[in-house]
């Protein structure tokens, strides 16, 4: 395909000039901030790569040939950005669930975990166009599955250069050949990494690959209906209603999760009470339904940012339920353009 980087670019060519680089990066923003989300898990992380990458990009501009792809010269230094930036931070991952917890029964007690990275969800209004986004043919997934939440949470498993080879190659749809070109070595090492990581999914998943979701329609609709109806009501058993037998519960940064309609029912028993009233914002993030609920405390008359809810539906149920709360939930929402803090009636016209 033609989109690939060189291994090398030679040096000495003419530049880019500023008004057409402009026009590069505007061109392709969307899509390399994309690219660092999934590698790094975190949407602020991957706002200041996408900046570093520009900033790399335009300091080496003279390197670029123009015989090659700007769109692969791009992506040849911002996943190479990544890569050094997960070797310098603490933890070369970030988590959706507690690795290696059960699920508890009961009121939520082991509490926040503030020593783990917590993988952040992604706004849609932030995802680039689709004919931007179109992977190529030798892709494996498609655009929407490669945005979900559960499928960014699971490439956070792989190592960072099976991670890059992965969305390169079965994500972005480049050849093997290409991808040993951006990252060096040879295509037996990308073919090598490629096969690990694939059989690491494949451990969670056993079609090697996430669930298929259908695209929205009418039912997700009315199913997002209803659980804001059910929020704003503070009706308990219409908001379980909606999960799911089987579904699960998780919420970052606690270390508790629930398994099970039952179970989740009992937990949030012992916490519904503990705001005067909801109110519910629809929104969405990884191609999915979310809903950010700002709550007002007894004898408080605001309504503050409390929690923000990803949304997994399945056969017209809620099949996982993602709910970023505390302040680690409060600080997500101005990423989706929302207010720490509302009054009732703007809240009430968005809901």
């Amino acid at each position: 395909m033609t989109d690939a980087p060189g291994a090398s670019l030679p040096s000495g060519l003419p530049v880019l000039d500023r008004l057409a680089f402009e026009r590069l990066t505007m061109a392709h923003r969307r899509e390399l901030k994309l690219h660092c989300y999934r590698m790094m898990g975190s949407l602020h992380e991957a706002d200041d790569l996408v900046q570093d990458t520009f900033l790399k990009a335009w300091r080496g501009r003279s390197q670029f040939d123009g015989r090659g792809s700007p769109r692969g010269w791009l992506y040849a230094i911002a996943t190479n950005t990544c890569l050094n930036a997960i070797k310098a931070r603490s933890s070369a991952r970030r988590v959706l669930a507690p690795p290696g917890r059960p699920p508890t029964e009961g009121p939520a007690t082991a509490g926040p975990a503030a020593e783990l990275s917590w993988l952040e969800p992604y706004p849609d209004a932030e995802l680039p166009d689709p004919v931007d986004g179109e992977p190529g043919p030798e892709a494996r997934y498609e655009t929407r599955e490669a945005i979900r939440l559960a499928f960014v949470a699971a490439i956070q498993l792989l190592p960072p250069r099976q991670r890059a080879a992965l969305l390169l190659c079965d994500v972005l749809g480049w050849s093997a050949a290409e991808t040993a070109q951006l990252l060096g070595g040879s295509t037996a090492s990308i073919n090598s990494a490629l096969q690990r990581a694939r059989a690491t999914l494949a451990v969670r998943y056993p079609t090697g690959r996430p669930l298929q979701r259908s695209q929205p329609n009418r039912d997700e609709s009315l199913l997002l209906e209803r659980y804001i109806k059910a929020w704003q009501a503070a009706n308990l058993d219409s908001f379980i209603e909606l999960l799911r037998e089987d579904a699960t519960y998780h919420m970052p940064p606690w270390l508790d999760w629930y398994q099970g309609r039952p179970a989740i029912h009992d937990f949030f028993r012992t916490v519904w009470s503990n705001f005067a009233g909801y109110r519910a914002v629809a929104t969405r993030a990884n191609g999915q339904p979310v809903v950010a609920i700002y709550a007002r405390r007894y004898q408080d008359p605001e309504w503050r940012a409390q929690s923000l809810h990803i949304i997994e539906p399945a056969e017209g149920g809620i099949a996982s339920l993602t709910v970023y709360v505390g302040p680690l939930g409060a600080d997500l929402f101005a990423a989706f353009g929302l207010p720490p803090m509302v009054q009732e009636s703007w809240s009430e016209r968005q809901a």
